[in-house]
């Protein structure tokens, strides 16, 4: 069933959600693999609609949990805060948990047999470790239990445009992990890069196969945006992934980030934007 628009301009993206309406529609949102097929959405998102918008693509629930790492990295939390994001995390089945390294440990063993992923950071927040430290960290997160690690770039050697420097220092931490059979996220920090360094850095990530590259650390000037999603989506080969991470805050910037290409959300907003997406159902 196609709806028609009138040609005009719309100021911000518009997320539009609507239940399909079948014999789907007494399953819940949240349905999980074993159970009723999960209830299936349309979501429309576009700054210019117009007669001819295609069909927009469907999503159910799981497909919009299994996009966020739910992020439990602020520096004043407690054991009590991270079980708690756990517990939270494994309720809301998201895609992996992300938090500090020295709770890694505990975090996989929570996980365990569990369809959500434990993951840490490496060189965070602001990726000036020097390389050897780079790799120990991957080294010690991987024999923790990580399954997937987000590194910080060296943004001084970005900065300065020393890109011998910064393909060595990706390639070494991205052959540790891979060596391991693990998944390497690559963190530009884009509120301090130009779109020229955005660029050059989705190239270098994609000649070397890293497994996804990611805006931002949440802890810099700025995160995640559209337009920076679009043009890492652009200059990133297909095999290579892409996360959005700093500001994500609500189901409609998830659905938006999603009709780019992007396949993560990094937030600490996990409650309120899977509530919001199993709402979409009442």
């Amino acid at each position: 069933m196609r709806r028609r628009y009138e040609a005009r301009e719309i100021p911000v993206v518009v997320v539009v959600v609507r239940v399909l309406e079948a014999n789907i529609a007494e399953q819940g949102c949240h349905a999980r693999e074993g159970t009723a097929s999960p209830r299936v959405f349309v979501a429309e998102s576009s700054s210019v609609m117009s007669q001819n918008t295609a069909l927009p693509a469907r999503f159910s629930y799981r497909e919009i949990a299994k996009m966020i790492d739910h992020s439990l990295l602020a520096p004043t939390m407690t054991p009590a805060d991270f079980e708690a994001g756990i517990r939270l995390a494994l309720e809301y089945d998201v895609a992996s948990v992300c938090l500090v390294p020295s709770y890694l440990q505990r975090c996989a063993e929570l996980l365990s047999g569990s369809d959500v992923k434990a993951s840490t950071t490496i060189g965070f927040p602001h990726g000036g470790q020097a390389t050897a430290v780079k790799v120990y960290e991957a080294k010690v997160a991987l024999q923790h239990g990580a399954a997937e690690l987000d590194m910080v770039v060296n943004l001084h050697h970005t900065l300065n445009a020393d890109w011998a420097y910064v393909r060595a220092e990706i390639a070494a931490v991205l052959a540790e992990t891979h060596g391991h059979g693990q998944k390497l996220k690559v963190i530009f920090e884009n509120c301090y890069l130009n779109d020229a360094q955005k660029i050059r850095l989705c190239e270098i990530c994609g000649e070397l196969g890293v497994d996804w590259v990611k805006t931002s650390t949440g802890f810099g000037s700025s995160g995640a945006t559209l337009d920076d999603l679009r043009l890492m989506r652009a200059h990133s080969p297909a095999a290579v992934q892409v996360k959005a991470s700093g500001g994500v805050r609500d189901l409609e910037f998830v659905l938006a980030a999603r009709e780019i290409g992007v396949t993560r959300c990094g937030s600490s907003r996990t409650r309120e934007i899977l509530d919001a997406c199993r709402a979409k159902a009442s």
